[in-house]
């Protein structure tokens, strides 16, 4: 089995290829290297190596296959999660669907009616896919929530299940992983149509068809039906801790299952909202402020590739300790863009010359044998 660095390289290689001239794979390895050094802020204007207008031209301007460039990430996705299926008794794979706020101020002429509010934060509101198999965390897909009178989170939830590939839900056992606000009567019947099992929370004022509600409930694995379904669901509950106090938090499951495996898969959610922080804090995410909708979706796009190889980097490690995204961005960036690295430091080396020869050193680059 070849170590998942080479694919990366691959990866890297079938991207950089898409590029239409030079100026603009060197614009890519730019972007890709400034998300890679996972601080958060990889603003255009922060590039040593390429200009901020450049940057802002290759994102919102120029003329290269974004939605292949994306065919061809989920292709090398598709291999690295079928290898996790291997013989005998087939591996879960967790869809987990969760929505996040990229919280913005001021106003965004060009895409004015992507920003909206929601649960009172201002901003793009994305509702985000994410596929866990084994120690594998891939992003699939992501729509945007558009406000009110447009579709609701839970049908962008049902499109972007459905871009699943069905080679992958016929290697795996499946379970739909959701929050709250997907427990809806449409949500869980359009996963039924498709015989998912679904592991959702439920608000605990949800009424049930024999007029009680959620919250009466007194044990764990009770077997109900919910107010508008026509077919039983199991009830369970967890708690969480908020602001140093135990939260009761319920959770649904569509197929019959003891109250503590419900709780065990329903904790398993959470893992999006690790996924969220690291791609907001480390890669920075919610930091796009381009001039155009074309521009704002490439970053989204290219901040999730940055994270899918520093999460191969970290994965190449064979390492069971939780991740250090910095270390694993930096790992990515030193094996995927060996040449950048070295611009990078040699621009840094310039630039601190004349301190340099302050305290007696004289920096002179001599080329080496081959």
């Amino acid at each position: 089995m070849e170590p998942i660095l080479v694919h990366a390289q691959a990866l890297v290689y079938t991207l950089l290829n898409l590029m239409p001239s030079a100026h603009q794979k060197d614009s890519l390895q730019a972007l890709l290297a400034l998300f890679l050094e996972a601080q958060g802020h990889p603003l255009p204007q922060h590039s040593p190596i390429k200009s901020a207008g450049a940057l802002s031209r290759f994102l919102n301007h120029y003329p290269w296959p974004t939605r292949r460039l994306i065919r061809e990430v989920r292709q090398q996705l598709l291999q690295q999660l079928l290898r996790y299926s291997g013989r005998g008794r087939r591996p879960w794979l967790q869809l987990i669907v969760d929505l996040t706020t990229l919280e913005k101020c001021g106003k965004f002429k060009q895409f004015a009616p992507l920003i909206s509010v929601l649960q009172g934060k201002r901003g793009l509101h994305l509702v985000v896919l994410y596929l866990v198999v084994g120690q594998l965390r891939v992003p699939w897909g992501f729509r945007v929530w558009r406000g009110k009178g447009s579709a609701s989170s839970a049908q962008l939830a049902v499109r972007l299940i459905e871009s699943v590939p069905k080679v992958l839900v016929q290697a795996f056992r499946v379970v739909v992983l959701a929050d709250t606000a997907f427990g809806s009567v449409l949500f869980l019947k359009a996963m039924r149509k498709r015989r998912y099992p679904v592991i959702v929370g439920v608000r605990c004022d949800r009424k049930l068809a024999d007029g009680r509600k959620v919250q009466d409930l007194a044990s764990k694995g009770q077997q109900v039906v919910l107010e508008g379904l026509s077919f039983p669901v199991t009830i369970s509950w967890l708690y969480l801790k908020r602001d140093g106090k135990l939260e009761k938090r319920f959770v649904l499951s569509t197929r019959p299952l003891k109250g503590s495996t419900i709780t065990w898969w329903g904790r398993r959610r959470w893992s999006i909202e690790g996924f969220f922080k690291t791609i907001k804090h480390r890669f920075g995410l919610h930091r796009f402020g381009q001039q155009t909708l074309l521009g704002v979706y490439r970053w989204f796009v290219l901040c999730l590739i940055s994270f899918i190889l520093a999460h191969w980097a970290y994965l190449s490690t064979g390492s069971s300790h939780l991740p250090d995204w910095a270390e694993a961005a930096a790992a990515a960036l030193q094996s995927l863009f060996p040449e950048v690295v070295v611009c990078l430091l040699l621009t840094k080396l310039e630039r601190h010359r004349e301190l340099l020869r302050s305290v007696g050193f004289d920096l002179q680059l001599v080329a080496g044998k081959t």
